[in-house]
């Protein structure tokens, strides 16, 4: 990391990108050119793209020196978008707090199903259990600029980065928050016709394996599923069947080969028409059933 501050007075755009990248593969980063271009961009105040369109450019001193720390926080495993406070989410800019999930592109798939039942449902009273950082929120409302959406967490920390985030892109006279373990805060009746949510799903015993990006800086709260990953998960489903309107769906994403019992779940708990969504990967990542 000295290298970066003490080999030569003047380093280009292109020669600090250099460097990054074989430093940060040494360091086990899985994506050291994206992290490297991400972590630049940000200490110059730019987009990627101007990256590459000003190759030659020296750094000054202290962009230099803004950049090593960033760096130096990567080579830790520290996640990109807590060190930006950013993070792409269906093409918008979410912002990103210490003490919330870190969305993923695979949640991506979560809003696709979520608003192809807009196709068939109209005027309909929607929440979002466990809305971390408001990112599916956001992405659901820029498709859909005629819905009101409620969301709840129990984070205090995920209420306030989603309130940010639906602040920002002038949302928050359409999306309601309150704070809720699960739907413990809602009325039981025939109250939404879609529920929807991205819950906890990873077994307890696995969470330490997960890469250091994972495990050591995100929530425990918003990864742990309990002993088997369907612990949250058998709650949700129990806990909607009063919440739902007849007919009403209820949509989650999953994890790896958790299809099958969390289909027995549904079925064991009245829902049917049970439909499975699979990621760019080829693995199914949403369920959706019909009360």
């Amino acid at each position: 990391m000295k290298d970066l501050v003490n080999k030569k007075e003047i380093w280009t755009i292109k020669e600090v990108l250099m460097w990054t990248v074989e430093y940060l593969k040494r360091k086990g980063c899985e994506t050291p050119r994206l992290d490297a271009e991400l972590l630049l961009a940000h200490a110059l105040g730019i987009k990627r793209l101007g990256l590459y369109l000003d190759f030659d450019r020296p750094l000054t001193d202290a962009e230099r020196l803004q950049y090593r720390e960033f760096v130096r926080r990567r080579s830790l495993r520290e996640p990109v978008a807590l060190i930006t406070g950013k993070k792409e989410f269906w093409s918008l800019d979410i912002t990103i707090r210490p003490g919330v999930l870190i969305p993923r592109p695979e949640t991506e798939i979560l809003v696709e199903v979520v608003l192809d039942e807009f196709r068939t449902l109209h005027n309909c009273s929607i929440l979002e259990v466990g809305c971390g950082s408001g990112a599916v929120i956001c992405a659901i409302c820029r498709e859909k600029p005629d819905i009101e959406v409620y969301a709840c967490d129990i984070s205090f920390n995920a209420l306030h980065n989603t309130l940010s985030n639906t602040s920002d892109k002038g949302l928050p006279d359409r999306v309601h928050l309150f704070g809720s373990d699960l739907l413990d805060s809602v009325r039981k009746g025939p109250v939404f016709d879609i529920i929807y949510s991205n819950p906890p799903y990873i077994p307890s015993g696995l969470i330490c394996s997960l890469a250091p990006e994972i495990f050591k800086f995100e929530p425990n709260c918003a990864l742990d599923g309990g002993p088997d990953g369907l612990e949250t998960i058998r709650r949700l489903i129990q806990m909607s069947r009063d919440r739902l309107k007849p007919e009403g769906r209820l949509i989650l994403e999953i994890g790896d080969e958790q299809s099958e019992p969390v289909r027995e779940i549904f079925e064991l708990n009245d829902f049917s028409q049970i439909q499975t969504y699979t990621d760019l990967s080829g693995k199914i990542r949403v369920v959706k059933a019909v009360l």
